[in-house]
């Protein structure tokens, strides 16, 4: 097993600036004391904006790992993240522990966040243990990241692209810094980036040895997506059965506020805008089912072209057939994606016969900042998360 008391001591690497990361436009190489937040906030090499609000306040980091960060991006045609003033998408962080244990894990970042994302709740923690880490932006970033891309669901395909891309190249560079290829390679990722585990496992499962899903988003072509339980939702806000009817918990209740207000219909508006652009209606009165058709999208979508949802997600679709271990974790309380219509329904499609653990945590919700303010209603997913990746490395061990 994998573990920080057996860590393999550090080969001699090249000259830090002569590590190259193939296929990138450019790179920054810096030595590090402190590859964790608590020292890439002082010295510039993480931004705190891109992970405020994912973890509980009473959350605990290790700290104190020296190393190597190298700061990139591969080429690409967009420009919404603005990181470094590169105004450069693509951007990437590679992290090389001076201390190495074999391991390397690679993060797509959750929401349309930038690739410092997953820095406080998945970076700090594998990094003490010896991983090496690397994490993408997906490739466009913001509330307008789906002006990139020439036709419908083109920019989160993309997401997909850039996370595949940052392994092949994160690994090559682990062997140039350590001298041999990493003994493990791990997926992990948050929401969006819960969803990009799945897909890696499901489609480059050769380029992995396993990974941990955390509250992944799920893309069907027929059932269960955001686009159909969120229009339902906020139709019958503030009726209490009809949200529950869209498949929001019962107890959750005294999350739908929050979520009415900051969540709910900003995500349908921009995924709608994403896989279905020439829709012009409400949020609340969108249709999916009414809407979708299986159908090729035309080049350019006309007016209410009902063909056009239906491709746009064909390219980004799960299937559930995973082909390397894996893990999900989700709250019974998330009240983005509630359970029953997200991972209750992955587990489904996965079934009995792929290599596949699910864990429905009691109490959890979708954002761990949440629990600061209802300690005694809500349960954090970081430490499930830890602990789930604990197991996923017992599971691969040989």
């Amino acid at each position: 097993m994998i573990v920080a008391l057996t860590l393999v001591a550090s080969l001699l690497s090249p000259v830090p600036g002569q590590l190259t990361v193939p296929g990138a436009e450019k790179t920054v190489v810096a030595e590090l004391g402190d590859l964790t937040t608590a020292g890439t906030v002082a010295s510039g090499h993480t931004d705190p904006a891109d992970w405020a609000g994912l973890h509980s306040a009473a959350t605990v980091n290790p700290a104190g790992v020296p190393g190597i960060q190298i700061d990139g991006y591969f080429p690409d045609t967009s420009a919404t993240n603005a990181t470094h003033g590169w105004n450069h998408d693509s951007q990437f962080v590679i992290r090389l522990p001076e201390h190495w244990n074999g391991g390397l894990v690679v993060t797509g970042t959750p929401g349309n966040r930038e690739q410092y994302a997953n820095d406080y709740t998945i970076s700090d923690w594998v990094l003490s243990k010896g991983y090496a880490f690397a994490a993408t932006d997906k490739g466009n970033v913001g509330v307008n990241f789906h002006e990139d891309g020439r036709r419908p669901g083109d920019a989160i395909a993309e997401w997909n692209h850039r996370v595949t891309q940052l392994t092949v190249a994160a690994k090559a560079v682990v062997r140039e810094r350590y001298g041999r290829q990493p003994a493990r390679t791990i997926a992990a990722g948050i929401s969006n980036g819960g969803y990009l585990v799945r897909w890696q496992l499901e489609n480059r499962g050769w380029l992995y040895d396993g990974g941990v899903d955390w509250e992944g988003t799920l893309w069907r072509l027929k059932g269960d997506n955001l686009l159909t339980f969120l229009p339902p939702a906020l139709k019958a806000y503030p009726d209490e059965t009809g949200v529950r009817a869209a498949g929001f918990a019962a107890g959750s209740e005294f999350l739908w506020p929050f979520h009415r207000q900051y969540y709910w219909e900003l995500t349908q508006q921009l995924y709608q805008k994403e896989l279905d652009p020439s829709y012009q209606g409400a949020a609340a009165d969108y249709d999916y089912d009414e809407r979708s058709r299986p159908a090729g999208c035309v080049q350019q979508p006309a007016a209410h072209d009902r063909d056009c949802l239906y491709a746009a997600v064909a390219k980004i679709a799960l299937t559930g057939r995973i082909t390397k271990p894996l893990i999900t974790i989700h709250g019974t309380l998330d009240t983005l994606l509630p359970i029953s219509r997200s991972s209750d329904v992955y587990a489904e499609m996965v079934g009995p016969h792929r290599p596949f653990r699910y864990h429905r945590v009691e109490g959890g919700n979708h954002l761990d900042s949440l629990v600061d303010a209802y300690p005694d209603r809500l349960k954090p997913l970081l430490p499930v998360f830890r602990g789930a990746f604990t197991e996923l490395e017992d599971w691969i061990s040989p």
